[in-house]
């Protein structure tokens, strides 16, 4: 794995495959003349997909990188790091 790979990386190169699958399927929906509902929700999965590959690229980033990062701390300063991860969860 590349130094910077987490272990979510190939869920979230999958969901991108997936969103790229919708985005052409868009695209050749457009091309037939398909109504513009089917076009709008195809559209939808392909923001969602995009969406959650996001989100989960930041959670794990966050999860795994802030750690090293911050370094050594107090037992009260890695209970507001593991509220501030749980919140983050919310966004």
């Amino acid at each position: 794995m590349p130094p910077h790979a987490h272990e979510s990386h190939p869920a979230i190169i999958k969901r991108l495959n997936r969103a790229r699958g919708h985005l052409q399927s868009v695209t050749q929906m457009i091309e037939e003349g398909r109504p513009c509902l089917d076009i709008a929700q195809q559209l939808h999965a392909v923001e969602k997909a995009i969406q959650q590959a996001k989100r989960t690229l930041v959670q794990d980033h966050i999860d795994h990188c802030l750690d090293e990062a911050i370094g050594a701390r107090t037992e009260g300063q890695q209970a507001q790091i593991e509220d501030f991860k749980a919140i983050v969860r919310y966004l």
